[in-house]
C-alpha cells in the first residue's frame, strides 16, 4: 500500500505519526495512507518557503513567465496520468478527469502573461520634478486549501497566479484524493519553480488551523463548504491575512416556456450528473416556469437520465462514476429517503440502482414539485440529485433565486433575447449563464459567486487573482535642484 508524504523544499517530508486512509471510489477499497501534518510540520514548511520565496520573486519576469510555458506543456503531456490519479482517487470518468485539467491549463496560461498582469502605473510631472509609479509585489507565502472535487483544477486555478505573483505556495490538498497534488508539485518543479517555492501538506484540521494561524502565511485561499469557508475567513482575517474562501452552492436552472426543451433537457441532465452531482457548479435546481414546461422538461430528463451508464471511471461506457466516500454516498441518498414524507415527488429514486462491486456508487434522483421549505432544496446536497420547482412566471422565478442564500452560479434557459438580458441585471447572483448550464468564466475572467458562497472579497483566478496575491506600493519620486532650499515645514502641496 502507498504512503504519501508531504513534500517540502523538493523532496518527501515527515512521518506518518497521524495518518489517514485513501480509498478508490470504486471499489471502496483502501489504496494508501496520507501523512497529516502536526503543527510543528506546518511551522517548518512555512520557514522552507519563506527562506526559498526571496529568490524566486526575484528572478526576472520574463524567466519566470518560461516557468509557466513549460509548465503548460507539461500539463498537456501528463493529462493522462494526472486523470488515472483522479479517477483512482476521486472516482469521476476519465473524461471528466481529462476536462477538469483542461480548465486548469487555461489558468497556466494566463499566468504566463505574467510580464503583462505586473505592469504598473507611472506619471511623470504630478507636481514640479516629481513623479509617481506603482509595484506590484508579492505577498510572500500564501496558502492554498483545495477541495476533494477538483484536486488538479482548484489547485492549478490557486497556485498559477500565486506562482506568477513571485509569491511562495503551500498547497493543503483534500486528504481524501492527495495523490494529484504530488504529481502538480513535481510538475513544477520540473518546469522550474526551486524546490521550495511549491510545498504540499496534507492533513485534516490541525493542519489547516496551523496554516490559518502562521504568522509566516500572508494569505489564504480556501474552496469547499460553507460552513467551513465561514470559519476559515473569520479565523485568518482575525490574524490579519487576506482571505479569499468560496463556499456552497444551490445553483438554479430557469427552463422558460419558449426554450428548447430538448436543449434544456440535455444540460440539466449534463450539469446535474456530471461528475456524480460533486461539483459547487452543479445545476441541482430546476425552475420551469409553467406547469406545461415542468410536465415536458421533466419527462424529457427522466427519458435521458434513465439510460445514462453508472460505474467505474476507468471504464470507458461510464457515464458517472462513483460518490467520493461511502459516508457522503448515504448521507446523498437520505434526502431520497425523506423527499416524499416531505411533499416532494421522487421521479427517479438513485437508490433503487444496483451495481456489482463494493464502490460508493448511487444512481441519479429526479425529484419533481419541490418547495423550499423542503430540505431537498434548502440543503447543498452535492450529488446527482436534481429537484425540480414550479413557478408560475419569470418574477417568481428570479425572486426564489434571489432569495437563496447561495449566490454561486445560475442559468437562464429561453429564446428570448429581451428576457435573457433582463435576466443578467435582475439576478443576484456571481455568475451567470444564458443557455449555458455550467457559467465557469474562461481563465481571462475570474470565478466566485456573492452572499454565503464568497467569504472575502476577492474571487478566484483570472485578474481579480493578481490583485489578491499582490499588495500595491506607491513611490513617489523628486530629484530636486541643488540650488533651490529644502527648507519648507509646511504641509506637502502637488504645485
Amino acid at each position: 500500500m502507498n504512503n504519501i508524504q508531504h513534500h517540502v523544499g523538493g523532496v518527501p517530508y515527515g512521518e506518518i505519526a497521524r495518518s489517514g486512509a485513501v480509498f478508490n471510489p470504486a471499489t471502496g477499497e483502501q489504496t494508501a495512507t496520507v501523512a497529516f501534518a502536526s503543527a510543528a510540520d506546518v511551522a517548518h514548511v512555512v520557514k522552507v518557503a519563506a527562506a526559498a520565496q526571496g529568490a524566486w520573486q526575484k528572478m526576472g519576469l520574463v524567466k519566470r513567465a518560461g516557468v509557466f510555458f513549460r509548465m503548460r506543456q507539461l500539463l498537456i503531456e501528463h493529462t493522462d496520468q494526472i486523470a488515472a490519479a483522479i479517477t483512482a482517487e476521486h472516482g469521476k470518468v476519465l473524461s471528466d478527469a481529462a476536462g477538469e485539467i483542461s480548465r486548469g491549463i487555461e489558468n497556466v496560461e494566463f499566468a504566463a502573461g505574467l510580464v503583462n498582469l505586473l505592469k504598473g502605473e507611472y506619471s511623470t510631472g504630478v507636481a514640479t520634478g516629481v513623479d509617481v509609479h506603482t509595484l506590484k509585489q508579492p505577498i510572500g507565502v500564501v496558502a492554498c486549501i483545495t477541495p476533494f472535487n477538483f484536486p488538479a483544477m482548484v489547485p492549478l486555478w490557486m497556485s498559477a497566479s500565486a506562482l506568477a505573483t513571485g509569491n511562495a505556495v503551500i498547497l493543503k490538498p483534500s486528504e481524501k484524493d492527495p495523490t494529484t497534488a504530488m504529481i502538480l508539485a513535481r510538475l513544477w518543479e520540473e518546469a522550474g519553480v526551486p524546490p521550495g517555492v511549491f510545498n504540499v501538506v496534507h492533513g485534516d484540521k490541525e493542519a489547516v488551523d496551523a496554516l490559518l494561524d502562521s504568522p509566516g502565511i500572508g494569505a489564504v485561499s480556501f474552496v469547499g463548504s460553507t460552513p467551513i469557508a465561514r470559519g476559515i475567513y473569520s479565523r485568518a482575517a482575525a490574524n490579519g491575512k487576506r482571505v479569499q474562501a468560496l463556499g456552497g452552492a444551490k445553483n438554479h436552472m430557469i427552463v422558460m416556456p419558449d426554450a428548447d426543451l430538448d436543449s434544456a433537457a440535455d444540460a440539466a441532465v449534463n450539469a446535474a450528473y456530471g461528475s456524480a452531482g460533486e461539483r459547487c457548479m452543479a445545476i441541482s435546481v430546476l425552475v420551469a416556469v409553467g406547469d406545461a414546461t415542468a410536465d415536458a422538461v421533466v419527462a424529457k430528463i427522466r427519458e435521458r437520465a434513465e439510460s445514462l451508464t453508472i460505474g467505474a471511471g476507468t471504464d470507458p461506457d461510464s457515464q458517472m462514476g462513483p460518490l467520493i466516500t461511502r459516508e457522503h454516498r448515504d448521507k446523498v441518498a437520505s434526502y431520497i429517503a425523506n423527499a416524499p414524507s416531505q411533499g416532494a415527488e421522487v421521479v427517479l429514486d438513485g437508490r433503487s440502482a444496483e451495481f456489482d462491486s463494493d464502490g460508493f456508487f448511487l444512481g441519479v434522483s429526479l425529484v419533481d414539485r419541490v418547495t423550499p421549505q423542503m430540505s431537498v432544496y434548502t440543503d447543498e446536497i452535492f450529488g446527482p440529485v436534481l429537484a425540480v420547482v414550479r413557478v408560475d412566471d419569470y418574477d417568481q422565478a428570479v425572486d426564489l433565486i434571489n432569495a437563496n442564500s447561495f449566490a454561486n452560479g445560475t442559468a437562464i434557459f429561453t429564446r428570448d433575447g429581451a428576457t435573457a438580458r433582463r435576466f443578467t441585471e435582475d439576478i443576484e447572483v456571481g455568475m451567470v449563464g444564458i443557455n449555458v448550464p455550467l457559467p465557469v468564466p474562461i481563465g481571462a475572467y475570474s470565478f466566485g459567486g456573492w452572499k454565503d458562497s464568497l467569504f472575502g472579497d476577492s474571487h478566484i483566478y483570472g485578474p481579480e487573482s493578481i490583485h489578491f496575491y499582490t499588495r500595491s506600493k506607491v513611490v513617489t519620486t523628486r530629484w530636486p535642484d541643488p540650488s533651490e532650499s529644502q527648507l519648507d515645514l509646511g504641509f506637502p502641496s502637488n504645485h
